[in-house]
């Protein structure tokens, strides 16, 4: 990962962000597979947020995503998954009664895992040494 900047902050931030379709349904495939894709890529582009990297499985999404320090990858989840639920839901509409019945697309369930360019004992090491650099 490249060093982001803005006006005030310098950062080096990449999540690792997935979740699943309502019930593990195998729907994300074909033109419903693109039109998740498509809208992923759209709302991380309207939001400034980078996308890495972007892979759709037929009942779920790995998306590696970069952000500045002030976005909770909770609202990065949230905004995506509503965004791209509308927009399945409306090309797709045949989905919405056939396997979704009145509910959402997605898991309310996320998992999130942070991308770095140094491990947690570097961290470590560095913060316990700080004293004797000093």
């Amino acid at each position: 990962m490249e060093l982001q900047r803005n006006s005030h902050q310098v950062y080096e931030i990449g999540y690792h962000v997935i979740f699943c379709t309502k019930y593990r349904h195998k729907v994300l495939v074909g033109e419903a597979e693109t039109t998740c894709r498509n809208s992923i890529a759209e709302t991380c582009l309207a939001y400034g947020w980078q996308l890495k990297e972007l892979e759709i499985m037929p009942d779920h999404v790995h998306m590696f995503v970069s952000a500045p320090p002030q976005t909770a990858p909770a609202e990065i989840a949230r905004t995506v998954k509503s965004i791209s639920a509308v927009k399945i839901f409306t090309t797709h509409p045949n989905l919405k009664g056939r396997k979704f019945w009145g509910s959402g697309l997605w898991s309310p369930s996320t998992y999130f895992g942070t991308v770095g360019h140094i491990s947690k004992d570097t961290v470590r090491r560095y913060i316990q040494t700080q004293k004797e650099r000093g």
